[in-house]
């Protein structure tokens, strides 16, 4: 018996709708990673980007269990002597909500181009719209 290999052009691309209302945010952010690695597909090849695309709405209602609005930090280096800035999880939630979600799915990803990739498929909105009805995406609920 031959193992199955998919191959780029056979892949079949859908679009899904995760709300991220009430959701905690790392188990959001795995769910987003399988999603746009492939991992629930049975066609499943690690080195081939057969992933599907994501759309995550209300991004600013993500939940963190114990104390991680004070105590998880993110960081920002400009390249400059002294230009490190480093934010807690409740300041980049008031001020960018969909960043914290993708650096969360982004940690979840491949290290290489094929994660890359994979990360141009996932749309983050902080509100309940999104503009892209054009894909027909399919609400997705775990």
């Amino acid at each position: 018996m031959k193992t199955f290999m998919q191959k780029e052009k056979e892949v079949k691309r859908m679009w899904y709708v995760l709300d991220a209302d009430g959701r905690i945010l790392g188990r959001l952010a795995s769910t987003t990673a399988a999603l746009l690695m492939g991992k629930r597909k049975t066609q499943f090849t690690p080195h081939v980007d057969g992933g599907d695309g994501v759309i995550v709405i209300n991004a600013a209602k993500v939940r963190v269990t114990g104390k991680k609005l004070k105590d998880k930090t993110y960081q920002r280096f400009s390249g400059y002597p002294g230009g490190r800035k480093v934010f807690n999880l409740e300041t980049l939630l008031s001020k960018n909500p969909a960043e914290v979600i993708r650096h969360a799915v982004k940690g979840m990803l491949p290290k290489n181009t094929l994660g890359r990739q994979m990360l141009k498929r996932l749309k983050v909105y902080a509100l309940a719209e999104h503009k892209h009805t054009a894909q027909n995406p399919r609400e997705l609920k775990d």
